[in-house]
């Protein structure tokens, strides 16, 4: 396994300073925020995208995944905070369709950029009017990306979160099951797989074989607040030795979202006790 970085630690720099500063702490990848400041599918330039493979390759840096969960630029204002809005599985037809394209121009960037995968969430459970009509429109929706991931051979990964439509590792299998692509998978976050009172075991077997990508964060009194790896009670060890039994050898993604104010010293703390274990 490969330790990287997410720049959504780094919101208030820009992603070329972003990079610059994982690299340099020593991370071998950094997952890529597909949002407000960094990379906006669709509407970042073609000179700036050039700018950053040029500087991926330069270091070198892989890349962990394209987080294409959020959208906060498609408001203006700019939210407060981040929101899932508009969503794969909302009542609205064209918010869905937004929200499609978006997903789709995410696996385009990440072809150019030699990403293996992009990740993507469900919504909130009323956004497609009631959770059964939103399971419906979020399937449908990742019929329809899942055939572009196809074409570029990118795998999507949905990231399941408490209090999101798809908020459990046995809901994410089943919708894995009903798309019925061997492209999609999961981008676990074991911080939502503890909260939900998962074991290791229990997320880690129900999902092998469809992970994508791993976010490691830690987390304390089961309170939905990102900590330093090792300032938590979120047993990290026995998600990554399940892990490892289950052959999984792809990216732990630190993710830091919660300190933009210091990413550098919080990046550093994680990545010497990720090294250790």
């Amino acid at each position: 396994m490969k330790l990287a970085y997410s720049t959504n630690a780094y919101t208030r720099t820009s992603l070329i300073d972003a990079l610059n500063s994982i690299a340099g702490i020593g991370f071998d990848g950094a997952e890529i925020l597909c949002d407000h400041p960094h990379l906006f599918p669709g509407v970042t330039t073609e000179h700036d995208v050039e700018t950053i493979k040029a500087l991926l390759e330069e270091k070198p840096l892989g890349i962990s995944n394209l987080n294409a969960n959020t959208a906060n630029c498609y408001f203006n204002p700019l939210p407060a905070e981040n929101i899932f809005e508009p969503s794969l599985s909302s009542a609205n037809k064209e918010h869905r369709a937004w929200r499609i394209h978006f997903s789709q121009e995410a696996i385009r960037l990440a072809s150019y950029l030699g990403a293996r995968c992009i990740s993507v969430t469900s919504g909130h459970p009323g956004s497609g009017g009631s959770p059964q009509q939103g399971l419906t429109y979020f399937i449908e929706s990742l019929q329809q990306i899942c055939k572009v991931a196809e074409r570029y051979d990118i795998q999507v990964g949905i990231e399941y979160e408490p209090g999101l439509l798809v908020e459990r590792a046995a809901e994410v299998a089943e919708v894995i099951e009903q798309v019925g692509s061997p492209h999609l998978g999961v981008n676990l976050d074991i911080g939502h797989s503890y909260l939900n009172h998962e074991t290791a075991a229990e997320a880690i077997d129900c999902l092998a074989g469809r992970i994508w990508n791993v976010h490691v964060e830690d987390i304390a009194s089961h309170k939905h607040y990102h900590l330093v790896p090792g300032d938590g009670d979120l047993p990290i060890a026995d998600y990554l030795n399940r892990l490892k039994n289950a052959g999984y050898d792809g990216y732990l993604t630190v993710e830091l979202y919660t300190f933009p104010d210091k990413p550098e010293v919080v990046g550093r703390r994680a990545l010497q006790y990720l090294q250790k274990l």
